[in-house]
């Protein structure tokens, strides 16, 4: 599979669980809701006191699997390099992603001042590679 592939595997499914390291190496896993944004970056929705976001700002490496919401099927693994952005700067993002994944919001205002009170920040990683997604 070539990265494009992954791409457009990402655009159609959003359920993933994410691997981080902790400060010793080993990894933490969480269950996430993924997008993609007109560049071609996986979009992660997080909040700024989240162990995932302390664990990316120490060492920014991701590992990703992509899955269907059939979860046994198609999926994709992906590495990548994560970009935090923290507000102000992630409010309007984080608008864009949640439209890519789940459309209009039925209250945008409402919607912007829940990211801001949640301290919400937009993680963006740069897809440096992906596979295997093959079965044994």
């Amino acid at each position: 599979m070539d990265i494009e592939t992954a791409r457009q595997f990402i655009a159609q499914h959003h359920k993933a669980a994410l691997a981080t390291l902790r400060r010793d190496g080993l990894p933490a896993l969480t269950p996430i809701t993924v997008g993609l944004d007109d560049e071609g970056r996986i979009e992660i929705s997080s909040r700024e006191t989240a162990y995932k976001v302390h664990h990316l700002r120490r060492d920014p490496r991701v590992f990703l699997c992509v899955f269907t919401d059939r979860f046994f099927g198609d999926w994709v693994q992906v590495d990548g390099i994560a970009q935090i952005v923290s507000m102000p700067d992630a409010l309007e993002p984080l608008v864009e992603y949640y439209r890519r994944i789940s459309g209009e919001h039925p209250d945008w205002d409402d919607y912007r001042r829940a990211m801001v009170a949640d301290q919400r920040v937009l993680v963006r990683v740069e897809i440096v590679r992906v596979g295997p997604n093959v079965q044994g």
